[in-house]
């Protein structure tokens, strides 16, 4: 079992910066592939970026140079660092364990954080 719990969400200006952090309990992350996704009001959850077992990551084309995942595996905690924010980001924030060597499809993840609101504003 897994549990995670997402922090750092909040409302910034356009072209701003958030940090969010995803602590992780139970089971050392590094045994999982996690990932970050976002879902927009009456919009799909969307896939963000993960970093899988080989600690290679991916992200989607949309976030690609903007945002960047790091780790802190002392504190098994996992990091999205959001830069030049843009009012299309606004969304709840999740980040999620799935017991694959990597994958960026959300029915594959296992556990869930509850998420943290992300609001850009114009």
């Amino acid at each position: 079992q897994v549990q995670l719990i997402e922090s750092g969400g909040g409302l910034v200006q356009a072209g701003g910066s958030l940090r969010l952090s995803c602590a992780a309990s139970g089971r050392a992350f590094t045994s999982f592939t996690m990932g970050w996704f976002r879902q927009a009001p009456g919009k799909a959850r969307e896939f963000v970026g993960a970093r899988g077992w080989s600690k290679i990551t991916h992200y989607a084309d949309s976030v690609k140079d903007r945002f960047t995942i790091s780790t802190n595996n002392a504190e098994n905690t996992i990091y999205l660092e959001m830069n030049n924010l843009k009012p299309e980001d606004t969304a709840a924030y999740y980040c999620a364990a799935a017991r694959r060597p990597y994958t960026n499809h959300p029915e594959d993840y296992l556990y869930w954080g509850q998420g943290t609101q992300v609001t850009v504003s114009s």
